[in-house]
């Protein structure tokens, strides 16, 4: 069973860091215990490949589990999935259609600087301000931080696949200072609402939007991910409403900083949704 695991790092920045993605691409006759012990091996969100109904429309059935319990849905797993079937020449076409539990995603594969880069999509994302001032409070107080520590913008609740709580900071070298109580992170998602807290940092400026950020996830069984391309995507819609990301245009998204597996994740809005795209390496 090990044999049959790809082990992907995807959202790499030149090759290197990026999130670890487990990827099996034919998963029939597997168990989901056996697909959950995937993830807790690898301590990573993992993929799993099954045959699409014929009726459906899509090319690949796919699952997600973390150590803790299965996923509706993957953001940067769905990305190296794309990724390892191209490597392999086992993907019918550069651009793949794949069910997942929250819906149909697509995948499109292009070069960027003679590199394969792959994109998922993303459906239209929604904003909602946090405005609760006790629990906005709590919410400091599980980030060990102080307003005085926030940005100019709301912090906000996003979703596109799955609701995050995004959180602004004055300064990336703030951001990657944190140092979350994260005995408190799963009480205080289950409040707001939300699958992780996104606290984010804008960038130098230049010619492009350069965001970073930083995952604490609700119940994962890990504290923090290197790369969260559903988050990212929620983040690029909460700049939008901001007015700080406009229609048509990117913001690259850096995560991963703070634990030593800087990612890049590229977020391209679009009127009715957004595709979330990177690069990737398989390990041999």
């Amino acid at each position: 069973m090990v044999n049959d695991v790809h082990l992907v790092d995807v959202f790499t920045t030149g090759g290197k860091g990026g999130n670890l993605a487990p990827i099996v691409l034919n998963a029939t006759g597997w168990s989901d215990f056996q697909m959950q012990d995937i993830a807790r091996q690898h301590e990573r969100e993992s993929a799993f490949v099954f045959p699409a109904d014929p009726t459906s429309g899509v090319d690949f059935q796919l699952r997600f589990f973390v150590p803790e319990h299965e996923m509706e849905m993957c953001g940067h797993a769905t990305v190296g999935t794309a990724y390892v079937m191209h490597d392999l020449q086992q993907a019918p076409r550069d651009e793949l259609r794949f069910m997942t539990k929250s819906g149909m995603v697509r995948t499109r594969r292009n070069d960027r600087d003679g590199r394969a880069f792959i994109s998922v999509s993303q459906p239209k994302g929604t904003v909602a301000e946090i405005s609760d001032a006790a629990l906005i409070a709590e919410l400091l107080s599980v980030l060990n931080i102080d307003t005085s520590r926030l940005g100019p913008w709301p912090i906000q609740n996003a979703n596109t696949s799955r609701t995050k709580t995004v959180i602004p900071l004055k300064s990336v070298q703030m951001l990657n200072a944190l140092q979350p109580d994260f005995s408190r992170v799963q009480g205080i998602c289950e409040k707001l609402g939300s699958t992780g807290l996104y606290p984010y940092a804008i960038g130098p400026e230049g010619q492009e939007l350069i965001v970073e950020a930083r995952q604490f996830p609700r119940a994962s069984g890990y504290p923090e991910d290197a790369a969260t391309g559903i988050a990212a995507a929620a983040l690029a819609f909460a700049l939008a409403a901001n007015d700080v990301l406009a229609i048509g245009h990117e913001v690259v998204v850096y995560q991963g900083r703070a634990m030593g597996f800087l990612s890049q994740i590229r977020v391209q809005l679009e009127e009715s949704g957004c595709w979330v795209g990177g690069e990737c390496v398989r390990r041999t």
